[in-house]
């Protein structure tokens, strides 16, 4: 049995080396900042020494990008020991990684695949979180992706999906309300359904990021969130408890204040739903 993750519901930001200096040098208004796993993984070197100066003033969670739980040939052990050893160095708030797979055996596509939503898939992944938690010795966060394509072969909904890898495997969820937004402009389904569907008891974070409009809407973060999933926030505000909340941005990286602006959104979002609730 992995250990329960406890609610937070502190706000940050993705630590990006433009922003290492404002870390280390000032009191930055964060509750919590979220770092690439794989980009600390290895021994040495100054990004792992940047976040151990971090992690003194700040809660630390670990994401990462190559997990790759839906990989039919199991999760690699290498890379789940050297996760394992920066978690120990780090002692991060959690670890999260996302729904996809993103190598096989000798290739590694630094992309998030999508899977097929079939009971042959669910079981595959769930075996896998089952072995990676285990290997951690902690429960874990994953993601939804955004996605651009089906499967003729699909059997349930994404949130459908979800819900049942996380009632088997006992993993909690990183709701990136952007995705959401993403998949359901491209796949013409209601992000309504999606939020109503998940198991809202399991989510723990929740990510806010940019992304390209178009026919088919390409999530980028490399821009500020839209005003569509803002109102998508406040939608899932409704149905969630406490909850960590990030604002994910990875090209065009704007300065540390432009950032924090955003932050503040969110937080007077969550702020505005809170006392709707209780009064």
């Amino acid at each position: 049995m992995t250990p329960e993750i406890s609610p937070y519901a502190g706000f940050g930001i993705g630590l990006r080396t433009d922003h290492y200096g404002d870390f280390i040098e000032h009191d930055v208004p964060v509750d919590f900042v979220e770092v690439i796993s794989e980009n600390f993984m290895l021994e040495g070197g100054r990004p792992l020494r940047i976040l151990e100066q971090v992690r003194t003033k700040y809660d630390v969670i670990l994401h990462g990008v190559s997990m790759s739980v839906g990989s039919a040939h199991g999760i690699d052990e290498a890379y789940l020991a050297r996760l394992k050893c920066l978690a120990e160095r780090i002692d991060p708030l959690w670890i999260s990684d996302h729904l996809c797979w993103t190598r096989t055996s000798a290739h590694n596509s630094h992309d998030l695949l999508p899977l097929p939503l079939t009971h042959e898939a669910l079981d595959m992944v769930c075996r896998n979180i089952d072995h990676a938690q285990n290997i951690l010795g902690r429960a874990m966060l994953f993601e939804n992706p955004s996605s651009y394509l089906t499967f003729p072969e699909d059997e349930m909904t994404e949130w459908e999906f979800i819900a049942a890898m996380a009632r088997r495997t006992g993993c909690f969820l990183l709701l990136d309300i952007n995705n959401i937004y993403v998949s359901a402009h491209n796949h013409g389904y209601r992000a309504k359904d999606y939020l109503a569907g998940i198991p809202h008891e399991q989510v723990r974070q929740i990510h806010l990021a940019g992304h390209t409009p178009g026919p088919i809407i390409i999530d980028t973060h490399d821009r500020e969130v839209a005003d569509g999933v803002w109102s998508l926030y406040k939608e899932a505000l409704r149905f969630l408890g406490p909850v960590a909340t990030m604002i994910e941005r990875d090209g065009n990286i704007p300065s540390l204040t432009e950032l924090l602006s955003e932050l503040d959104i969110a937080r007077s979002l969550a702020g505005y739903e809170a006392l709707q609730a209780v009064s």
